[in-house]
C-alpha cells in the first residue's frame, strides 16, 4: 500500500481505485501544491518491457487528447522502479453515484450524454478508443462539467485484440470490477474481437440507458450471466418511460445494436442527433444549438 508515502514530489494521501493496469491515488503535488491523481502500474507489469512499453504509449496516446471534457495527463514518471501516470484530479461524484440516487431526467441525461460522446468523439479523432465507458469512469464536477476519467481510460489504437486489454485482463485479479465492466462490454469486446469507436457507442448507448431507466442495460449475478446477456439478450426499451420522445429510445437501440456494422458508426453522429432532439425540445434548430454547444446547455 502507498498511502503515506512519496513518489518523487507527489505525496500519496488516499487510494480512488484500482483496476487491471494499476492502482490509482490522490496525491499531492508538493512541488505546484495541487492535488493529482497518480496511477501506478502494477509491479508485476513493470518487470515486463513490454508492458512497460505498452504504458509509456498509452501515456503518449492520452497525452494528445486535451480535450475540456477528459481528464487532463500532467504527466509520465518513473521513480524506486515504479512507472506511473500524473493526472488530472477531477472533484465531484461519479455517474454511477448520480444514477444510484434515481433515475436522471431525460433532458439533463441527454446533456451529460452530450458531453460524454463529444469526448468520445475527440478520443477517436485522435485514433483512440476508451474500451470501459461506464458511469464508474465519469464524474460530474460540481460546476457541471462531465469528465470522462483519463485514470479510467484503457486508451488503446483504435483497433486492438481485446484478448490483450486491461478490461479483460482484471478477471484473475478482480472478479467485483470485471462483473461490474461487463455489462457495458461490446458483444465484440464479450466475444475476444478486435475494438473500435463503434464498441464505444455501444458502451455509450448503456450508459445513456442507465441515466433514464436507472436499470443497468445487461444483468446477471455473475460475470458469466451478464457477458450471455451482452451477446444474446436485447435491452428491455420497454423500461424507458412511455412519455420520453421516440427519437431517444431509437438513438438508444441503434448504439445498442448487436452487430456493430448496423451500430451508429461515429460518435459525431451521435452528438448530432443529442444536438437534433435537445434543439427541437426548445423550439430551436440543430444549428444553432451546435452554434452556441454547451455553455447554453450547460447541467
Amino acid at each position: 500500500m502507498m498511502i503515506g508515502k512519496d513518489l518523487l514530489h507527489y505525496h500519496i494521501e488516499t487510494q480512488l481505485g484500482a483496476g487491471g493496469m494499476g492502482e490509482v491515488y490522490q496525491a499531492r503535488d508538493t512541488k505546484l501544491g495541487r492535488g493529482v491523481a497518480v496511477k501506478i502500474l502494477p509491479e508485476i507489469f513493470a518487470r515486463d518491457p513490454e508492458r512497460v512499453a505498452r504504458f509509456e504509449r498509452e501515456a503518449k496516446l492520452l497525452a494528445a487528447l486535451n480535450h475540456a471534457n477528459i481528464a487532463a495527463l500532467y504527466g509520465l514518471e518513473e521513480a524506486d522502479g515504479r512507472h506511473f501516470l500524473v493526472m488530472e484530479l477531477v472533484e465531484g461524484d461519479t455517474l454511477a453515484k448520480r444514477i444510484a440516487s434515481r433515475p436522471i431526467p431525460v433532458e439533463e441525461a441527454l446533456k451529460i450524454a452530450h458531453q460524454i460522446v463529444e469526448a468520445l468523439e475527440a478520443a477517436h479523432e485522435k485514433g483512440v478508443i476508451h474500451r470501459d465507458l461506464k458511469p464508474a469512469n465519469v464524474k460530474i464536477t460540481p460546476e457541471g462539467k462531465v469528465k470522462v476519467l483519463a485514470k479510467a481510460m484503457d486508451v488503446a489504437p483504435a483497433t486492438t485484440d481485446t484478448m490483450n486489454s486491461p478490461t479483460l485482463s482484471i478477471v484473475a485479479t478482480n472478479a467485483g470490477v470485471i462483473l461490474g465492466t461487463a455489462g457495458y462490454m461490446s458483444p465484440e469486446q464479450a466475444k475476444g474481437r478486435a475494438a473500435d469507436q463503434r464498441s464505444d457507442i455501444f458502451s455509450f448507448g448503456c450508459v445513456l440507458y442507465e441515466m433514464i431507466t436507472g436499470r443497468t442495460t445487461f444483468e446477471g449475478e455473475t460475470v458469466t450471466e451478464v457477458i450471455a446477456s451482452v451477446l444474446k439478450q436485447e435491452a428491455d426499451l420497454s423500461l424507458i418511460p412511455a412519455n420520453i420522445h421516440p427519437r431517444v429510445v431509437d438513438l438508444i437501440r441503434r448504439c445498442l445494436v448487436k452487430d456493430p456494422k448496423k451500430r451508429w458508426h461515429a460518435a459525431a453522429d451521435v452528438r448530432v442527433e443529442i444536438e437534433t432532439i435537445l434543439a427541437e425540445s426548445h423550439g430551436l434548430k440543430a444549428a444553432d444549438f451546435s452554434a452556441t454547444r454547451m455553455p447554453r446547455w450547460q447541467l
